[in-house]
């Protein structure tokens, strides 16, 4: 099993490097140009080169409690490493709320967040408020930042989205294929989500407020377990990730089309704190933009099947992907 994975890891690194150096990703992410980076943004792929006058910034990189979140913040933190600068981690930190809350207070330097929960999360926009188009998010998200002394740095080409899944066989029975579906048979289903679902527009509340959906009972839980409660049966319905290891290993699974928009999509954009960012100099933005070329959807349900099905830690699956993308020597 490993060993299939860093092969299909490594062809599908090739793939992402060698379109990306073509100018475009064609339908690497569903195809729409509006939701991904475009390719010609992004800098050439090459081996990061340390820099000795980086040695005097210390990094602290945090990341959310759940793997992808994990896997991207060694990704950055290892990257940073090679560039020179001096970084420790912090990698299980909880929710969004608690990630900011660590960067503001300087526990942390930086972390990777997602524009659409930025924007619904810290600046209360409303879900068919956020704009389609990766690079205006992560203009809005940036510009509304800049009164909090934080930056954002460019986008991922992945994008990642809460969904709402069922197994195939409920959504064959039910005759489930949309959100929209679950009228008037929600109130005798269990839904099970994140606990920080059951305040979040772009989860439990905006199935309420936007589809009108009420159910049997919704029931918080950790977020590794998602999908063992689809197939315990104790749930009818559970929130996932369209980047979860477990949609690229399996056909088991059915994700809900979100037909009114609630599921924002989101690009990963690296935040820290301004005077990190100031300090940490051009090598920042740099080594962000060089890493994250090879990032495209299907990278990242394959980095994180190498945590949640192979059981590799984050750190090793990180290295893995910097040397074989060609960043590490």
């Amino acid at each position: 099993m490993r060993k299939n994975r860093w092969l299909v890891l490594l062809m599908l690194l090739l793939t992402a490097l060698v379109v990306g150096a073509c100018g475009g990703d064609d339908d690497d992410d569903g195809g729409d140009d509006s939701s991904s980076t475009p390719a010609q943004e992004a800098p050439a792929a090459g081996t990061i080169e340390k820099n000795a006058d980086n040695a005097s910034t210390k990094l602290v990189i945090g990341s959310k409690n759940f793997t992808e979140q994990k896997v991207l913040g060694e990704i950055y933190a290892q990257a940073f490493s090679a560039a020179g600068y001096e970084v420790s981690t912090e990698l299980n930190l909880g929710d969004e709320k608690t990630a900011l809350k660590a960067l503001k207070g300087g526990d942390i330097s930086a972390y990777p967040e997602y524009t659409g929960t930025a924007l619904l999360s810290f600046f209360g926009k409303k879900a068919d408020e956020l704009p389609k188009n990766a690079l205006q998010a992560w203009a809005d998200v940036k510009d509304a930042f800049v009164a909090q002394k934080i930056t954002a740095e460019p986008p991922t080409p992945f994008v990642s989205s809460n969904e709402v899944a069922v197994t195939k066989e409920t959504a064959d029975k039910l005759g489930l294929k949309k959100v929209s579906d679950l009228e008037g048979k929600s109130q005798d289903l269990t839904l099970y989500g994140s606990p920080e679902c059951r305040q979040r527009l772009d989860c439990l509340v905006g199935l309420q407020k936007d589809y009108g959906l009420k159910f049997k009972k919704f029931t918080p839980v950790d977020i590794g377990l998602r999908y063992d409660v689809l197939d315990k049966g104790q749930a009818d319905l559970s929130i996932l990730f369209t980047t979860d290891a477990q949609l690229s290993t399996s056909d088991k699974y059915v994700l809900l089309e979100d037909d009114k928009k609630v599921f924002p999509p989101g690009n990963v954009i690296f935040v820290a704190s301004k005077a990190t960012a100031d300090k940490a100099g051009p090598d920042m933005r740099k080594t962000i933009e060089n890493v994250q070329q090879g990032l495209t959807e299907r990278v990242m349900q394959e980095l994180n099947a190498r945590v949640d099905v192979d059981r590799e830690t984050p750190r090793a699956v990180a290295r893995a992907y910097l040397q074989e993308s060609g960043y590490l020597e």
